[in-house]
């Protein structure tokens, strides 16, 4: 057998794709002594994903590899047949995927085993704290202040700043809190880090804790997240078993303890007053502010709360210096900046980029463009709380100062890619819908407001909207916008808002013409058959579930509108493009 190491992805992706199954193919083909898990590289696209090693690194990455294809894959290794494997060998096109990004959050994933501390450690791992703790907290306060690293979780506040108040808020006891509440529809980066490369954010929280005087850190991640929980756990333990995490720390005289509390899955426990409530025990809804967490958090004790990614960049910028950080990006944005890349685009998964980088180059550069033949529409940044940018800003750049000049906002990183079959309005709907159900319901304008936005949409979606209703939510948005309590509450109307800035005509469509442009609002569309095109080959009558076609063979079919639940099956399995939907 051929000296190599074979490396089988194992982030949620992977193994919902088969990994597990392609992993335990490859151990009973005798490779189990030279097999290891990754977690997610993040072409999410390729899954299941295997890369060989060899002495003098990557020979190989062989893509959506199956349990059959272990025989090749062995026969590969054991007698270095490379025809055995070519047919699963990644593109060159595939390939431009990974090469034209910049990693530093994302660096080691896919690469290491998250489950072996000593891989970590191969690749630098701990040697920032190891550094850091040479230096008073405020050295090293005044690197990250360098770097201009601002916080990745949305709102981009500078995070030296908000260490330097917990920094010089007095008390014995400080907390320094890990946000993992990842809960945008379409956002996965926050779980990829964690399952991927734990132990860079326990560095990067320990060099946070060090900075800021905090003896306790907790990080506080959605139970939804399974895998990444466990392999969290495992890491903080080995940690512990290592020096790293405990008391007396390398023996530099810093003790530093870390826990993990499983939230229960409410989205505004993203907001950070609501996470500490969550914490102590209580319904997670939003505190007043002031006072900040800074000056009184979790349990009344300065705390500082940064989400994941702005602590997978606190080691590397260490590590390399604040100014090695702050030389990528541009001045409205410092560093690099990781998306969730979803939707309508032909290559999907994890991007990380340089801030000052364009929509264009992430959507269609590194994913490819659409995946379909249908044009570019928008694409959806923020979640939730973001906005619609349309394909006529495809060149915005991104950075918090122009994203926000569009309407929409950086927020954690989501990125949902919409081609024109997507119904703007059905999209505003889907998000609002998303924050209505999750308002924690603690103020008026949150808790009512969204929802009598929601009766509006709901009814223009159904053919029912009347004059006057696109003027009504312009005014409630601005309402919610100015008196809801958290962030959450105040970017709810963002999706509203820039889909009527941008997409106005399709509100227009539904509500004087009765008609969806996109075709996707089921109460505003209507299915028939051309017999000029139909050929009457009886597919579509075949997969139609309620049986609404009727015809003879060879013979141009009819669709019953009576019986017609719209599901679309007929227009999808026609090949003489007879169906049509208006």
């Amino acid at each position: 057998m051929i000296d190599m190491k074979i490396a089988v992805g194992q982030g949620s992706c992977g193994i919902a794709a088969g990994a597990g199954k392609v992993y335990a193919a490859l151990a009973e083909q005798g490779l189990g002594s030279v097999l290891t898990k990754t977690g997610c590289i993040g072409m999410c696209f390729l899954e299941p994903i295997v890369d060989i090693y060899g002495d003098d690194g990557q020979l190989k990455r062989l893509v959506k590899v199956g349990e059959a294809d272990a025989e090749k894959i062995a026969k590969y290794v054991k007698e270095g047949d490379e025809e055995a494997v070519k047919s699963l060998e990644i593109s060159p096109e595939d390939s431009e995927f990974l090469t034209k990004q910049t990693r530093i959050a994302l660096r080691n994933c896919g690469i290491i085993n998250p489950e072996n501390i000593d891989e970590y450690i191969a690749r630098g791992g701990y040697s920032a704290i190891d550094k850091a703790l040479d230096m008073t907290p405020e050295q090293v306060i005044d690197i990250i202040k360098t770097s201009g690293l601002a916080g990745r979780g949305g709102a981009g506040f500078p995070t030296w700043f908000k260490w330097n108040a917990a920094r010089q808020s007095v008390s014995d006891t400080k907390y320094i809190i890990c946000n993992a509440d990842e809960g945008d529809p379409g956002a996965f980066m926050d779980r990829a880090v964690i399952e991927s490369d734990p132990h860079n954010l326990i560095e990067g929280m320990l060099i946070g804790a060090y900075a800021i005087g905090a003896k306790e850190a907790v990080v506080y991640v959605r139970a939804e997240y399974p895998l990444a929980i466990e392999r969290l756990t495992n890491a903080i333990a080995q940690a512990k078993e290592k020096g790293y995490l405990g008391q007396n720390i390398l023996g530099k005289g810093f003790s530093c303890e870390m826990r993990i509390k499983a939230g229960a899955g409410a989205f505004v426990c993203g907001e950070e007053t609501a996470l500490i409530e969550s914490l102590e025990g209580q319904r997670g809804m939003p505190r007043l502010k002031p006072p900040f967490p800074a000056q009184s958090g979790y349990w009344n004790e300065p705390s500082n709360i940064n989400n994941v990614e702005t602590f997978a960049n606190v080691a590397w910028i260490i590590t390399n210096g604040g100014e090695a950080f702050a030389a990528m990006g541009n001045d409205n944005g410092k560093g690099t900046k990781v998306f969730a890349l979803t939707g309508k685009v032909k290559r999907g998964g994890l991007v990380e980029i340089p801030m000052g980088k364009t929509l264009r180059d992430v959507i269609f550069d590194i994913g490819g463009g659409m995946r379909s033949d249908k044009a570019f529409k928008a694409v959806q940044l923020g979640g939730p709380s973001g906005g619609c940018i349309p394909a006529a800003l495809i060149d915005t750049v991104i950075d918090y100062k122009s994203l926000s000049a569009t309407g929409a906002i950086m927020g954690s990183g989501g990125m949902v890619v919409m081609d024109e079959s997507t119904c703007m309005v059905g999209m505003a709907r889907f998000f609002l819908d998303f924050t209505t159900k999750e308002s924690c319901g603690k103020c008026v304008h949150c808790r009512i407001g969204t929802k009598r936005m929601m009766e509006i949409l709901d009814r223009i979606c159904r053919g029912e909207g009347k004059q006057g209703d696109i003027e009504l939510l312009e005014e409630l948005c601005v309402s919610i916008k100015d008196g809801a309590l958290c962030g959450l509450g105040q970017t709810a109307p963002n999706p509203v808002l820039t889909t009527i800035k941008y997409f106005r005509n399709e509100y227009e469509a539904h509500i004087d013409d009765k008609k969806c442009p996109a075709g996707e609002c089921v109460d505003l569309i209507s299915y028939s058959i051309d017999p000029e095109k139909c050929r009457g080959c009886t597919l579509c009558a075949k997969k139609c579930p309620v049986s609404a076609i009727e015809g003879t063979v060879k013979q141009p079919h009819k669709i019953d509108t009576e019986k017609c639940i719209k599901c679309g099956n007929c227009k999808a399995v026609c090949k003489f493009s007879a169906v049509v939907c208006e």
